[in-house]
């Protein structure tokens, strides 16, 4: 695993990279350029990403709790695990941000190990997309709350909608 923390540590050469590849997978590119998946996002053209402070997680992931379908990713080196459903509403329990459902998504959340979160707009292999990037305090992704889609392939536009505003009031 890469240790860089920061887009500086991956130079004007990632700049160059993302901005010639804003589809890149992030992973994939923090992989060969060997720096953090942070990093990768810094490196991204600024109209594709926006921070938030990582304090703002219980805010962020309850309002995401009122998106409806959405795909839920967690990318390791070893898989890539999607979940297509709804985000339950979730609360703080025992030191950890608790997702309390029997079915679908659940389980545990450590936010205190959430540094930044990354609101993402780019085109992916030919389509727009846009999704959240939980990033812990070691430059890492935690997981990623992608918007829907409609039939056609287009984002769903009351998902979009909250996004932005998520991004722009994330404390809402």
């Amino acid at each position: 695993m890469a240790t860089a923390t920061s887009v500086a540590d991956g130079g004007p050469s990632l700049r160059r990279y993302m901005a010639d590849n804003p589809g890149a997978v992030i992973e994939d590119a923090a992989r060969e350029h060997s720096v953090t998946p942070r990093a990768v996002l810094e490196a991204l053209p600024e109209p594709m990403r926006r921070f938030v402070p990582g304090d703002r997680f219980e805010a962020v992931m309850q309002d995401i709790a009122g998106w409806g379908e959405i795909t839920f990713i967690v990318h390791t080196d070893d898989a890539i695990f999607e979940i297509t459903g709804e985000i339950p509403k979730g609360a703080m329990g025992h030191g950890y941000f608790n997702l309390m459902q029997p079915k679908g998504l659940h389980g545990h959340f450590r936010p205190q190990r959430c540094a930044t979160i990354a609101f993402v707009e780019r085109s992916f292999r030919g389509k727009s997309s846009a999704f959240v990037a939980f990033v812990n305090v070691d430059g890492g992704i935690m997981y990623k709350v992608f918007i829907g889609r409609e039939e056609g392939g287009a984002l769903r536009a009351d998902q979009l909608a909250r996004f932005r505003a998520l991004v722009s009031d994330p404390v809402g």
